[in-house]
């Protein structure tokens, strides 16, 4: 089997209480179907906790207009601890959640009259396209960004979809572009740009001079879910006037307040691991057989980026369509890069939860 990366799967957040900042996601950005929610142990995840196993709920989440879900973690064995330090532009992580949006104005003037929290105004990419940063109430931001690869329009009110990418801090780009092109696939440079932007104006160090790279993928991402996820973009960051930049998740567990992974759907995870090591981004964690999430099952694995930045790997076996009634998409055994008929995307849209 060849390695296959499907697209972005969900970028995993922290949270003090899922149900809360769930609700607000559901809100704005239309994330409101569950597709699993659990409470277990999290035994293999002991490296980045502290050599003990803590227990969690976690919850993943989709939006049927297409994008990325969000896996919604909260500790329940320990109170999620938030940095200790003011996280600006330029520390190394995941610093920005890309959200995808019909009608970028319209989605601003929706948070807007809602009262989230704006940063900075309306602004321009450097590839001349609308958008905004919002923080949620935990205070994580969110670059809200002209989409590209609909699944269903569900006429939201905030004309929003999920998740499209992610914004990276890195401390040197020369050494981050490999596993983000070569390894995930993100070959194509829409842009490369060093200097101060206004759309980043509204960011904590916004001001600062950086060097920014946008990066795509030409070909269309195949797999069972692809067409759900849809396309997505990495835009890099790299602080060139700041010398105190520092990670993100400085001194605290994975799984604490804010952007602890994103994660790609994969098929051929073996092939995977093998090119991984081969260019020296050996796995730190992987369950290595079916992992259970009660209503969900596969394989799963992690690597770190140059800057210890959390990448996730799952191979997804089993997902639930209607559980009460038994019924579950099996894809342990289906043909590589093949995708789900659209009927069978569209029935997860079943577990939609209605406020």
């Amino acid at each position: 089997m060849e390695k296959i990366i499907c697209g972005i799967q969900q970028m995993g957040i922290g949270v003090p209480d899922v149900q809360e900042v769930w609700k607000w996601y559901r809100k704005f950005f239309g994330v409101n179907v569950r597709v699993f929610e659990e409470a277990a142990d999290a035994p293999l995840m002991t490296r980045y906790t502290g050599d003990t196993v803590h227990s969690r709920t976690a919850t993943l989440a989709l939006s049927m207009e297409g994008g990325g879900g969000f896996e919604i973690w909260q500790f329940t064995s320990r109170p999620t601890e938030k940095s200790k330090f003011d996280i600006l532009l330029g520390d190394y992580g995941l610093y920005s959640c890309r959200i995808k949006s019909r009608d970028v104005e319209a989605s601003y003037n929706y948070f807007k009259s809602n009262s989230a929290e704006i940063l900075g105004e309306l602004g321009t990419t450097p590839s001349g396209e609308k958008t905004f940063f919002v923080k949620d109430p935990n205070g994580n931001i969110f670059n809200i960004v002209e989409g590209k690869g609909w699944f269903k329009n569900t006429k939201h009110p905030s004309k929003c979809g999920a998740v499209a990418g992610t914004m990276i801090g890195v401390s040197d780009m020369n050494k981050a572009l490999p596993l983000y092109q070569d390894i995930l696939g993100y070959e194509t440079i829409e842009y490369d740009e060093t200097g101060t932007f206004d759309d980043l104006s509204g960011l904590p160090a916004g001001n600062k001079k950086v060097r920014r790279v946008l990066l795509s993928h030409k070909q269309e991402r195949k797999g069972p879910f692809a067409r759900l996820l849809g396309p997505s973009q990495i835009e890099l960051v790299q602080a060139i006037e700041r010398e105190d930049c520092q990670s993100i998740f400085k001194d605290r567990f994975w799984g604490d307040w804010g952007f602890i992974h994103l994660c790609f759907d994969v098929q051929g995870m073996d092939q995977l691991q093998a090119e991984c090591e081969a260019k020296g981004f050996s796995f730190t964690v992987d369950s290595s057989d079916t992992f259970d999430m009660g209503e969900a099952g596969g394989r799963f694995s992690y690597i770190e980026d140059p800057d210890g930045t959390w990448i996730e790997f799952v191979e997804t076996h089993k997902v639930p369509v209607m559980k009460k009634m038994g019924w579950y998409i099996h894809l342990k055994n289906r043909k590589p890069g093949k995708h789900l008929p659209n009927w069978m995307l569209h029935a997860m849209g079943m577990n939609k939860v209605k406020d």
